[in-house]
């Protein structure tokens, strides 16, 4: 069973129940649901992902009032449920992963994940944010919002990127690929930094992860998963994600030729990035080189504060 459907069930079952007898009052104020960080609110848990920080739990979500009037006791409550469900134990967080589940309050959890207790306003606030908190912050399952005001913060994350944040953190995106990709890796390989090569190699996969989230208006999540995650993306990620296997695939070939095959693949994947750069008309530029691509991209960014800013940087 995925930890997604094991929440919702012991929620359904225990915690409703339990809300109903003992907060009847304050039923209609109290939002449920499984969000935020962990494998089971991407749906990436596995048996593997049932040794630790695994189990039936659910959070319960509270306005910062109604935290401060019932959030304890609330909590108590919540500690109370059954220590098993349908055989398997009630989740037992790491100290490193407490406030994960249980009684939180909204603006407290929005803020653990994306540094606010509000909605972005600004295109600085939405810069200041890591994106795999807003990953973590718009995945899994609301169970149930009577007041509506968890989903209207959850909403306001999930409409994505202002366009010129998302143009600008693509503009950077090409650039890191073209010098890590394009540029430096044969450059490392020739001067023997064999071990600088292969750093190289994986800040270009990287990169090139980022960019494929940013062309599917995806947040990227936390960097464990970001690769699994790629491959569910509309736009090209099932084909990117098979470009970027053949890194592995080839390991046993002689070094002069898995050098010029990584290689091959490098501008295999520039160009089919050109090419959706061109389809969005992010780019004109017909060059092959992302370098190019990356001030095209800026230019089209419409705040001038942001548009002046380097264009490496996202």
């Amino acid at each position: 069973m995925k930890g997604i459907e094991l929440a919702e069930a012991y929620y359904t079952r225990q915690g409703l129940p339990m809300l109903e007898k003992n907060f009847a009052g304050c039923r209609g104020r109290i939002a449920a649901g499984l969000v935020g960080e962990g494998s089971e609110c991407f749906g990436f848990d596995d048996e593997i992902s049932m040794d630790h920080d695994w189990g039936a739990a659910f959070c319960l979500w509270l306005e910062a009032e109604d935290y401060k009037a019932i959030g304890r006791e609330l909590q108590q409550a919540y500690q109370s449920l059954p220590a098993t469900f349908m055989g398997y134990q009630a989740k037992e967080a790491h100290p490193m992963a407490r406030g994960r589940t249980g009684v939180l309050s909204i603006e407290g959890f929005y803020q653990s994940l994306i540094g606010l207790d509000h909605a972005p306003k600004t295109l600085e606030e939405w810069r200041s944010i890591p994106e795999y908190g807003l990953s973590a912050a718009t995945n899994g399952q609301v169970f149930h919002d009577p007041l509506g005001k968890f989903t209207e913060f959850r909403n306001a994350l999930m409409t994505y990127y202002p366009e010129d944040i998302r143009l600008k953190k693509i503009a950077a995106c090409c650039m890191a690929m073209a010098q890590t990709g394009q540029y430096n890796f044969l450059r490392c390989i020739r001067h023997g930094e064999m071990l600088t090569a292969q750093l190289v190699l994986n800040k270009f996969i990287e990169a090139t992860i980022s960019i494929m989230f940013l062309l599917n208006k995806t947040y990227k999540p936390y960097y464990k998963w970001m690769y699994r995650a790629m491959k569910r993306l509309p736009v090209l990620g099932p084909c990117v994600y098979g470009i970027l296997e053949k890194f592995w695939d080839h390991t046993q070939l002689p070094k002069e030729e898995m050098e010029r095959y990584n290689s091959y693949l490098i501008e295999v994947i520039c160009s089919i990035i050109i090419r959706e750069l061109k389809r969005q008309s992010l780019s004109g530029c017909g060059s092959d080189f992302l370098l190019d691509h990356g001030p095209c991209v800026q230019r089209k960014i419409s705040d001038p504060w942001l548009r002046s800013l380097n264009v490496m940087a996202d």
